[in-house]
């Protein structure tokens, strides 16, 4: 018999039941009056899925927790699941759940820095004395390199970062209710257009100077990524502008590597040389719109750059203000993506590369902060300035977070290929009073340990590798006698342990093994080499991959460490 093939049939599914069942909402409720506070506290704010995070900072900033009830409203909100909200913000340590039933988070939480500088200089006693003396409202919590290794230890007050910490003057500072960023002086808008600022941008769009020329500039001064990459900037350019339109930018400012503060500086000082930085790669590459993500370690640089950003003239790409919520992982250029949706910072499978298919699915120039800061020297003054610094065969100049045993440690601009001997010595004052030079970091926690023999190694990209070691971001932290390669070892471990994203198993579950091995009195060195291999050749991205450099520097190049 023939039939409308359009026309649609009725009949019983199967599953439907006797239709008997009581009709009830399904899933969780939403309070009526947490309802109430999140529309109240989003007000005319857009409700796109890619500001689920900010929207969560606004949360914990006010309430200083983030509770059940507020997680499904904001859910209900933005018309997303109770899952996909309770996922994101589970994922970042700068979120405190409090699920129904448990007791509220303190009103004032202090977090005491433990990554490798801060512990050796006395971080972790500081925590457990905080811990017994802070008093009730008080919350006292250990936290990853917070970026301040040259004031170490350092501890959060709030999001007032107290320097030099001790007992006294973290209390002192908590009774005082003083929780807020401060904001050191630094270049401003109009001080930076006194001195020539944005003019370079100016000629750009004037068609005074062409994109060809200023991308050659760039090219014959070799600049690289300096957020720990290395990888060309001009090529990088060249790469996004040879995709399809319409591109986007982002900025790299999580800067989490454990002894790197190099990026803090730079915006906590001259921040408008960045932004014109940021503008001209925006301009290269036909960006309209820019999205600056910075760590949440670093109130005082977000707010400059807030304040700093209103005063811009009108016209030119739209900047997005992105701030991260406590995770290693986001500076990672895919895992920073997934975040500036608005998602858990899991590090995407590559290829496709962010160039190709970034942020939203577009194609994205993706630099840090320091690389785009270099910009319009670089241009003005010409590649052969930039190339005439430089040592032992390198060319240009590097910003080297220096921390640990020595007199001046902070942000030290000098020649690439420096070795760190001439760095302790030129740079840093020599070794703090009553300390021997004993091994140092020559790339952060990722980068190795090398001893102090070895203090003849060019500092630059490429000149590390061979000692299974890499400057990264150049970040250089100096153990003395007094420290333990061993226990430095285990920190750097814990810190990865920690801050695994959990995505891949190498990862998740090596880091926590090689901990348990390393906390042993007595090393399996042969397991944990094997170990470490299986990490390096089997994790998704680069921090399961570098996880193992410090331990398998301490078994290379320590053997005293190993003497029954």
């Amino acid at each position: 018999m023939s039939h409308d093939v359009h026309q649609v049939r009725s009949f019983d599914h199967p599953g439907e039941g006797r239709k008997r069942a009581k009709a009830t909402p399904k899933g969780r409720q939403v309070d009526p009056t947490a309802a109430h506070e999140i529309e109240q506290l989003l007000g005319d704010r857009s409700r796109r899925r890619d500001l689920l995070i900010e929207h969560l900072h606004l949360i914990q900033d006010k309430y200083h927790q983030i509770s059940a009830a507020h997680l499904a409203a904001l859910a209900d909100e933005l018309k997303l699941s109770f899952a996909e909200v309770f996922e994101t913000a589970t994922f970042y340590a700068h979120f405190d759940i409090v699920k129904e039933g448990e007791p509220n988070v303190p009103p004032l939480t202090i977090r005491v820095c433990d990554s490798l500088t801060c512990a050796m200089l006395g971080g972790e006693k500081l925590l457990e004395e905080l811990k017994k003396s802070a008093g009730p409202g008080v919350r006292v919590v250990r936290a990853p390199c917070v970026g301040r290794c040259d004031t170490a230890p350092a501890a959060e007050v709030g999001h007032n970062f107290v320097d030099h910490a001790s007992v006294a003057n973290v209390l002192d500072t908590a009774k005082r209710a003083d929780t807020h960023a401060h904001l050191p002086k630094y270049i401003d808008y109009d001080a930076y257009v006194a001195g020539g600022g944005y003019r370079l941008l100016q000629r750009l769009r004037a068609g005074e100077i062409s994109r060809e020329n200023l991308l050659k500039a760039l090219d014959d001064a070799s600049l690289r990524g300096l957020g720990g990459a290395g990888f060309p900037t001009g090529r990088k350019w060249r790469a996004v502008l040879g995709e399809p339109g319409p591109r986007l930018m982002a900025v790299n400012g999580d800067e989490g590597e454990p002894g790197t503060f190099k990026d803090r500086y730079y915006l906590e000082t001259d921040p408008h040389r960045f932004l014109e930085g940021t503008l001209i790669g925006a301009h290269i590459v036909e960006a309209p719109d820019i999205y600056i993500y910075i760590r949440d370690e670093y109130p005082a640089c977000r707010e400059i750059l807030e304040r700093e950003i209103a005063k811009l003239p009108a016209g030119g790409p739209v900047l997005h203000m992105r701030r991260g919520a406590g995770a290693y992982i986001c500076g990672e250029e895919s895992s920073l993506l997934e975040s500036l949706e608005g998602k858990r910072g899991l590090p995407r499978h590559k290829p496709p590369y962010p160039f190709q298919v970034g942020l939203f699915g577009l194609p994205t120039l993706i630099n840090n902060v320091e690389t785009l800061w270099w910009v319009r020297d670089i241009v003005e003054k010409g590649a052969d300035w930039w190339k005439s610094h430089g040592r032992n065969g390198r060319l240009g100049l590097r910003s080297f977070s220096v921390s640990g045993r020595v007199k001046n440690p902070g942000m030290k601009l000098a020649p690439a290929g420096i070795t760190v001997r001439e760095l302790i010595e030129e740079f840093c004052g020599g070794m703090a009073d009553g300390h021997t030079f004993h091994a140092y970091l020559p790339g952060g926690a990722s980068g190795g340990i090398l001893p102090a023999s070895m203090d003849d190694i060019p500092l630059d990209f490429g000149t590390l590798e061979k000692y299974g070691c890499f400057i990264g971001s150049a970040a250089i932290v100096i153990l003395s006698r007094e420290d333990s390669v061993k226990a430095a070892a285990l920190n750097l471990m814990r810190f990865f342990e920690d801050e695994s994203c959990g995505q891949c198993t190498p990862c998740r579950v090596g880091t926590e093994k090689a901990a348990l091995l390393m906390e042993r009195e007595t090393w399996n060195r042969a397991l944990l080499e094997e170990l470490g291999q299986a990490m390096r050749d089997a994790s998704i991205c680069g921090l399961g991959q570098a996880a193992s450099n410090p331990l398998t520097s301490v078994i290379r190049y320590f053997p005293d460490e190993f003497k029954d």
